[in-house]
């Protein structure tokens, strides 16, 4: 005999079903307007920061412009925050010591807090040290050059983001103001001794970031992960290695930071750097100790070592970012502000409070809006991380970073951190590739090369693709700039 459908039974089912289906709409609503509150949040700090610039501009000839200017400059901010952020808390996210969430409130206050404390002396290098007010006879002339700058850059950032390439946001700055200077006043007008600098920073910050990366994580792999005893090498060489980090960073922030509250000379800074870095090692001896009681003697225990000196570096990697890559948001306003304010003065150009607020709260916004994507590029897809290597990253890249700041020269954090990443992997391909090499020599065979193939641990197209983006960021930025700049002249000149 055949059981009789319940109807209320079918009801439920029913039921069910078409809740299941109102959920799925509605979590795919949400998903789909993300992009459009995100875009909308954009649109409306941009017009705040027009009518603040506006307002602290006043009633002059120069309003419009210094609003104008004010708006491009607040646009390039949110490019870089979803674009160049990525490499402070990639390796953190990549390496699950920090969830996306965490991630992106920490970047957000560390890269202000970078950006207003410690970022006025590279703004002075973007703003005045590429192409002089001085070498651009006609004050008009060079505010159209710095605004054709900021919005090639911006544009360029703009699309590269949208296509998840994470391009150099240093690049795509310092190539737009040498090519709308050279528009403006012809290759003269460019200091070329400065430019040199910087593209041998260029060259040299992504190697020497891989070069740091490695070396500490041989380190490392020598004197803690390879060794019988594991828990007691760390007990010895973590508290070292932490201390280093404080160290670099607190002579950082005290040549960088007090120097406008107290001028503090760079040796006492390195001296204070070495004196807190000693007290740190000395204060994480015992700390180190209790955490590693009852650890089991793996490398997968160490990993637990790190996750804190990990999210601290990357933190204080931010302040340094905020802190060097502020600049290429604000540099041409400060400078467009400078020409409009005190046009025929030679003197250095000042940076006003409210031009480094719209840069620092700029790349904040542009981080929480739209970084998550290019933060997992940059932590999962280049090379697998693990708390070690992923603080051998930070930690590479913060040193070199910081050391370019100090020195005034906008290198290219993009570089640094990818570099440390790809300095990272390819240290592990040639230590994987050495230990197969002598055990294949202890048995008398060859490595097969499909063998070979498989230890690739670094994706050779992201190798290819970051690299050409690196190579047609200046070139393109700086011919769209030109244009722009030919553009704007013809358009207000006339």
């Amino acid at each position: 005999m055949t059981a009789t459908p319940d109807p209320k039974q079918n009801q439920w089912k029913t039921l069910d079903k078409d809740l299941n289906r109102l959920e799925i709409l509605e979590q795919a609503t949400a998903i789909i307007g993300r992009p459009s509150v995100a875009i909308g949040v954009s649109l409306l700090f941009i017009v705040i920061c027009g009518v603040a610039a506006a307002s602290f501009a006043g009633y002059g000839s120069g309003t419009v412009i210094i609003t104008a200017a004010a708006v491009f400059g607040a646009y390039m901010a949110l490019n870089i925050g979803a674009n160049d952020v990525a490499n402070n808390m990639g390796p953190a996210v990549g390496a699950n010591a920090l969830t996306m969430g965490g991630a992106l409130l920490i970047a957000a206050i560390f890269e202000t807090a970078g950006s207003l404390i410690a970022g006025g002396d590279v703004v002075s290098t973007i703003s005045g040290g590429i192409v002089s007010p001085d070498a651009v006879a006609d004050p008009d002339t060079f505010i159209w050059a710095m605004m054709a700058a900021l919005i090639a850059s911006a544009l360029w950032l703009n699309l590269a983001t949208w296509f998840g390439a994470p391009v150099s946001t240093t690049h795509a700055i310092v190539g737009g103001v040498m090519g709308a200077g050279i528009a403006a006043a012809g290759f003269g007008a460019v200091d070329w001794g400065k430019m040199g600098q910087i593209a041998a920073s260029w060259v040299i910050s992504p190697i020497l970031g891989g070069l740091v990366a490695a070396a500490f994580l041989a380190f490392i792999k020598a004197y803690v992960n390879d060794v019988p005893d594991k828990i007691t090498a760390a007990r010895r060489w973590v508290p070292l290695l932490i201390g280093i980090m404080a160290g670099a960073f607190s002579a950082y922030l005290i040549a960088k930071g007090l120097k406008k509250v107290v001028d503090v000379s760079l040796n006492h800074a390195v001296l204070a750097g070495l004196a807190i870095g000693v007290v740190t090692f000395m204060v994480m001896r015992p700390v180190v100790r209790r955490q590693s009681e009852g650890m089991e003697n793996r490398k997968r225990s160490l990993k637990k070592l790190f996750a804190v000196p990990l999210i601290a570096s990357a933190a204080l990697l931010s302040f340094a970012h905020g802190a060097n890559d502020v600049a290429n948001a604000v540099g041409p306003l400060a400078a467009i502000v400078h020409a409009v304010e005190d046009a025929g003065t030679a003197d250095k150009v000042t940076i006003p409070l409210w031009v480094m607020l719209i840069g620092a709260f700029g790349i904040s916004f542009g981080l929480m809006l739209f970084g998550p994507k290019l933060i997992r590029m940059v932590g999962q897809e280049i090379t697998k991380l693990n708390p070690v290597r992923a603080y051998c990253v930070a930690l590479s890249a913060a040193i070199t970073v910081i050391v370019a700041s100090a020195m005034g020269l906008p290198v290219s954090s993009t570089h640094i951190a990818v570099g440390g990443v790809f300095g990272v992997g390819f240290y592990r391909e040639w230590h994987a590739e050495r230990r197969a090499r002598q055990l294949n020599l202890q048995k008398g065979k060859p490595v097969p090369a499909e063998e070979r193939g498989r230890r690739k641990l670094v994706r050779r197209a992201h190798v290819v693709g970051i690299g050409a983006a690196w190579v047609i960021t200046v070139p393109l930025t700086a011919g769209l700039s030109a244009v722009l700049f030919l553009v704007l002249n013809a358009l207000f000149q006339a």
